[in-house]
């Protein structure tokens, strides 16, 4: 459900901006209308709905508008025309008091470069929005204070901005954004003039904090990498203009120009791709009363050298090798039981490729993909992790064409 909508936004700078509307309208160039008007488009036709309680992260290069248009949205710059719908209401056409009220209550910043006051102390740098809401001080600063525990700073809310670091601050900047319990939360490159520890320190707590509040997050960003960690659907604007929206496997694997594709080319892959993005779906499986004769035929037919055993509702129990089953059947064992292999390598589908990697390189088989409740879902071999490493689609590989081509001739089989 969105909460926020954004349609056919545009802010123009300068004078006279009808004219450098209708010189748009014409298909006149930012730099003709610059040159010609003396107006700066930053934002041309830009619409985007924003979903309630998640993470929407607008990144692009300096000058793309992301910054501007994080502005317009709470009106700290007026846009010149559009619409921007929050839960159906116009932001622009609010009047001076609704508009005071919704960045009161509703809608709350966190900065790039703090914005906090040096000359009050961490508790009630935090409490001040709930102050200007006229909320009694020993409220307001025992909701500070929660804040403050939440965000690591606890011993620190005596102390003044310039006495922390930078990381301490913008956590200080970010409770007290988070400290009137807003629905909506502006992040304009809240962590862009961090060093790159204390910055993936910040973003870790920012995941770890959206985890528990399902917050709606716009989130700023020049850095693909933050947006592809943080972000549950990334926008990406050049020139004032929306060039891609997706999710940031979309944005990786599928860039819709060649402006999107210069951002991802040095990007871990690794990092973004989880196992339900690289799994194959498990050819055959077996049952253990199946017996090892069956478990034999099943991968004689498909040309695996493994199969895995499954119980009630497909609920991974191992696996069984040819070899294995080879010397079970000879004995004259009838089940699985006794020679199913059950420390396999598994994994849930959302964890990243990266943290699976060590796992995919040096275990015998491949990893199985598990639910919450053990159900097999797919299977991970190690050239579907390596391929990902260095940009491949998987099925582009030998393994993958076989794989999928056995997968599809069982499908229509079945």
């Amino acid at each position: 459900m969105a909460i926020l909508e954004i349609k056919n936004l545009y802010k123009v700078f300068g004078r006279d901006t009808k004219d450098a509307l209708l010189a748009l309208e014409e298909g006149k160039s930012k730099d003709d209308i610059m040159q010609e008007l003396g107006n700066a488009v930053a934002l041309e036709d830009v619409s985007l709905s924003i979903e309630k309680g998640k993470t929407f992260v607008v990144m692009g290069l300096s000058g793309s508008g992301k910054s501007t248009l994080v502005r317009c949205i709470n009106r700290l710059f007026e846009p010149t025309s559009g619409q921007i719908l929050l839960e159906g209401r116009d932001i622009l056409k609010f009047d001076r008091d609704t508009l005071r009220e919704m960045r009161r209550t509703t809608m709350s910043m966190v900065f790039q470069r703090f914005g906090l006051f040096p000359h009050r102390p961490v508790l009630d740098n935090i409490a001040y929005g709930l102050e200007v809401q006229g909320v009694d001080k020993a409220v307001r600063e025992e909701k500070a204070m929660h804040w403050i525990e939440t965000v690591g700073l606890k011993g620190w809310e005596s102390s003044k901005p310039g006495e922390l670091s930078g990381g301490m601050q913008q956590r200080v900047g970010l409770a007290r954004a988070l400290c009137t319990d807003p629905e909506i939360l502006l992040m304009d490159e809240a962590f862009s003039a961090l060093d790159p520890l204390i910055r993936r320190e910040m973003q870790d707590e920012l995941l770890e904090l959206q985890a528990k509040l399902h917050k709606t997050i716009i989130f700023i960003t020049h850095d693909l990498d933050e947006a592809l960690r943080l972000g549950d659907t990334i926008a990406i604007l050049k020139d004032g203009k929306v060039v891609q929206i997706d999710n940031p496997e979309g944005v990786l694997m599928n860039p819709a120009n060649v402006y999107v594709k210069d951002f991802t080319q040095d990007v871990n892959r690794l990092r973004v791709l989880t196992a339900q993005n690289a799994m194959y779906p498990p050819i055959t499986v077996v049952e253990p009363r199946g017996g090892p004769r069956v478990a034999i035929e099943a991968m004689m037919k498909q040309g695996l050298s493994s199969v895995y055993v499954v119980g009630e509702d497909r609920k991974l129990i191992g696996i069984v090798t040819m070899e294995d089953a080879a010397e079970a059947a000879r004995k004259g064992v009838k089940s699985l039981e006794t020679i199913v292999i059950r420390s396999i390598p598994t994994a849930h589908p959302e964890e990243t490729l990266d943290d699976l990697l060590p796992k995919a390189t040096s275990g015998q088989f491949p990893i199985a993909i598990i639910n919450e409740e053990g159900k097999l879902l797919g299977v991970l071999p190690r050239v579907a992790v390596l391929t990902a490493l260095i940009g491949e689609a998987d099925n582009d590989t030998d393994y993958g064409r076989n794989y999928v081509e056995q997968y599809e001739k069982v499908t229509e089989e079945a």
